[in-house]
């Protein structure tokens, strides 16, 4: 009987020190992870904002006008959306497919800025570029 308790308090004591060496481990490739991000940074962004610049989609964060080779696009100012014809819409997506990814918030927001709307028809795929390059960055 007493061999039977030491085999599970051996299990146990093994449990114990697997679990322990697995946080561990854990906790160090994390540390690492963290300092090769940092290492990372992306040269264009400041890092001393908690969401970089280059991908916010907010005016108030940069009130200067960036062209993206999109001069063409300031005949939509002050057009509702609503009113583009597919000539227009396909103006904005010619622009929209030359961007890199890293550009398109800087785009949209030049875009709020000179009071140009985005088309309904590109938003989606427009919004999701830069979601994924913000979980990119994170």
């Amino acid at each position: 009987m007493t061999a039977v308790w030491i085999i599970i308090i051996s299990i146990c004591v093994v449990g114990v020190i697997a679990a322990l060496l697995s946080r561990y481990t854990k906790i160090g490739r994390q540390t690492k992870e963290e300092e090769q991000k940092a290492a990372k940074v992306d040269a264009e962004c400041c890092g001393m904002h908690e969401t970089c610049e280059k991908d916010s989609l907010l005016t108030a964060v940069s009130k200067e006008i960036e062209y993206y080779n999109d001069y063409e696009l300031d005949a939509y100012k002050g057009v509702p959306c609503e009113e583009y014809d597919n000539e227009a819409v396909a103006a904005f997506e010619e622009v929209f497919y030359t961007l890199r990814s890293d550009e398109v918030a800087g785009w949209v927001r030049s875009l709020c800025l000179r009071d140009i709307e985005l088309p309904e028809q590109i938003r989606d795929e427009v919004l999701l570029v830069v979601s994924e390059r913000r979980i990119k960055s994170n």
